[in-house]
């Protein structure tokens, strides 16, 4: 396919993985420099300050955000509809305690600046109790869900965050609503102890506790059904337009490479050598006499695995970005979904009204989103969605 260039993205993560492969400064030529800044704007665009570890396929990604994933987004990570996300950011958290049956940790301190919460959600697996001895035992008991207030083995203070009857016998997934308790942790990270789960079963005027459990992630059946920690903010981040030479940025320092991605960037840059010694010749600049097709859109695909960026991402694997070619050229049909500045400027053009007027460009006309699922750097999974990287339709503006 003459869209997909491998070469390139192989020849940009080349680039900026020289320093860390072979540990020695990197003298960029003024071609390098501009592939190295364009590598690392590409950065920028995905919201990507470190380049996360490589954890797959040794990580599984927590099921809630793949079947989100899917909710929102195609295989190719376009966007099925307006709306059906809240926010462009979720993010998830695994629960880090694991010793105590009933006490849930989630470190949120990935959380970026400025990212406004709209929603937190805790949601935890009940299992399923299998008998009970006694005949005239009720079929359900009372959950509560507490936020802790001290540190410890055995806190005494905490606050109630709610409450619910279940059913002894069943078993799934309970979703409790903690926004304000999270929003107060997102303010100040040291009020963060986590939540404390209790269970109350009343039989025979007497109080039994802690008849269900709930999954921790101890084996693999168990890792599955993990208690997650699932936010949905707003990352209130304005794309920047600039472009920002790299020899504007600070020196990159190989000592802060991740040693554990040495590996991922020694594969890219031996591929990226084959690949670019069969770099194929730029086309020639077809004459002024020359047929030249009209606007429309190409394929422009975005090879994830290219650029060595596969060890993180989760879906897509890459997507076709497209990008729009072609003359705009009077008389404008239909199909070119030109707008009436554009038609008089090519009317204007086409009769030499003015010198300097020239024929209107052919660009995107209607953009899509795109929905990224990866791990961050503390192996969190995200899904992020990205305005207007996606090129639907062409026209003539």
């Amino acid at each position: 396919m003459a869209a997909r260039r491998p070469w390139l993205w192989l020849g940009l993560a080349w680039l900026l993985s020289l320093p860390a492969a072979s540990g020695l400064p990197l003298a960029l030529g003024p071609r390098d420099e501009v592939l190295a800044a364009a590598l690392q704007r590409l950065r920028e665009v995905f919201d990507i300050e470190e380049l996360p570890p490589d954890v797959l396929p040794r990580k599984k990604p927590p099921q809630f955000m793949v079947d989100l994933f899917n909710k929102v987004a195609d295989a190719n990570g376009i966007t099925r509809a307006p709306g059906l996300l809240e926010g462009d950011v979720v993010r998830s958290f695994e629960d880090r305690v694991h010793v105590d049956q009933y006490r849930f940790y989630f470190d949120i301190s990935a959380m970026e600046r400025g990212e406004q919460m709209l929603k937190a959600e805790f949601r935890v697996f009940k299992l399923k109790r299998t008998h009970v001895a006694r005949s005239d035992v009720k079929h359900f008991c009372k959950v509560e869900v507490y936020e802790l207030l001290e540190s410890g083995s055995k806190p005494q203070k905490n606050h109630l965050i709610a409450s619910r009857l279940l059913s002894l016998y069943t078993e799934g997934w309970e979703v409790f609503n903690v926004t304000q308790t999270v929003s107060k942790w997102v303010r100040n990270s040291s009020s963060n102890r986590g939540f404390l789960i209790t269970t109350t079963h009343v039989f025979n005027n007497r109080i039994e506790h802690n008849l269900v459990k709930f999954a921790k992630s101890q084996g693999t059946l168990q890792e599955s059904r993990n208690a997650l920690l699932v936010l949905f903010t707003n990352s209130n981040k304005r794309r920047s337009s600039s472009f920002v030479p790299s020899s504007t940025k600070p020196e990159m320092n190989p000592a802060k490479s991740d040693a554990s991605r040495v590996p991922r960037e020694t594969q890219v840059i031996e591929s990226s050598h084959a690949s670019m010694s069969r770099r194929p010749r730029a086309a020639a600049v077809p004459s002024a006499k020359s047929q030249v097709p009209a606007c429309h859109r190409r394929e422009l695909y975005v090879d994830f695995h290219a650029i060595g960026w596969s060890g993180w991402i989760i879906y897509p694997s890459g997507y076709n970005a497209f990008y729009c070619r072609g003359s705009c050229l009077f008389p404008l049909g239909e199909s070119l979904n030109a707008t009436n500045h554009a038609t008089v400027q090519s009317i204007v053009h086409t009769l030499k009204l003015s010198q300097d007027v020239s024929t209107p460009c052919c660009v995107p006309d209607e953009l899509k989103s795109l929905n990224l699922l990866y791990f961050d750097d503390k192996e969190n999974v995200v899904l992020k969605n990205y305005k207007d990287m996606v090129a639907t339709r062409c026209g003539c503006h």
